[in-house]
């Protein structure tokens, strides 16, 4: 079993949460993550051009890359929470020219060694599979794929087609951290999604409360929350990792106790 199977094998859906890379403390930032209660982080790859990302996180990049923050910074984060947590799945996302522009095979194989499980590339369409996927594969990395609202059933199987460690689940039309879809198209999302494949299905974009996620929890197996913890760390700098600890602690209890309150 690997780190994100166990992750989704648990008594409860996961939850999965991001920050940006070289975005205040982010040692102290990932611990707190995992201090409060996530089971799945993303750790976000800053870049010129977030196209997918909301105000909260493109403002998070640019404060990391006005800091000088480099891929070989990012990998030295991940090698470092894998040291401090080794059973902690860690997910790159970001976009990909920073990816693949030393070849993918060496961006696979340093975050291979970096302890890194999975690679969400958020401009890379299925398509263009062969730019990163096979050379991720080859070291046991999980592509990561993205479906949305708009993602019909003609295009779902390229979708799933070498996808594997969880199917992320955008659920609205847009960019991450400005609306919330409702209950009713997640629910009908969800269900579509799983019946055509067997890998986990997390949700994301515009989950912010606790009330929210448990929502979100009642049907997925996962519950993606990004936005809002970058905000608390914009906000909080040196104090935000109480702040998030606290934060994800209270999504994490909404989470686990999702299913038992609507059982």
């Amino acid at each position: 079993m690997t780190r994100l199977s166990a992750a989704f094998a648990k008594q409860h859906p996961a939850l999965v949460c991001f920050i940006t890379a070289g975005d205040g403390d982010t040692a102290a930032n990932l611990d707190a993550l995992v201090a409060g209660g996530a089971d799945v982080i993303e750790l976000g790859m800053p870049f010129t051009d977030p196209m997918a990302d909301g105000p909260a996180i493109q403002a998070a990049n640019l404060r990391s890359l006005a800091k000088g923050t480099t891929t070989a910074d990012i990998l030295a984060i991940a090698t470092g929470f894998r040291q401090r947590h080794p059973d902690v799945p860690l997910i790159l996302m970001g976009y990909a020219n920073p990816m693949v522009r030393r070849g993918p095979e060496w961006f696979a194989d340093a975050a291979s060694n970096a302890g890194v499980d999975g690679v969400i590339c958020v401009d890379l369409a299925p398509e263009e599979d062969i730019d990163l996927g096979p050379a991720l594969r080859e070291q046991g990395i999980s592509p990561i794929r993205l479906a949305t609202p708009t993602t019909d059933a003609a295009r779902l199987p390229m979708v799933l087609d070498g996808a594997s460690g969880f199917l992320y689940y955008v659920s609205v039309a847009g960019v991450t951290g400005k609306q919330q879809a409702t209950g009713g198209s997640i629910d009908e999302a969800v269900a579509r999604l799983k019946a055509a494949t067997d890998l986990p299905v997390a949700v994301g974009f515009g989950i912010r409360t606790p009330d929210q996620a448990a929502d979100v929890a009642r049907v997925a197996d996962g519950v993606v929350v990004g936005s809002a913890i970058v905000e608390l760390i914009a906000e909080h700098g040196s104090d935000a990792p109480a702040k998030v600890q606290d934060y994800v602690a209270s999504l994490s209890q909404a989470v686990q106790n999702a299913r038992k309150a609507s059982a």
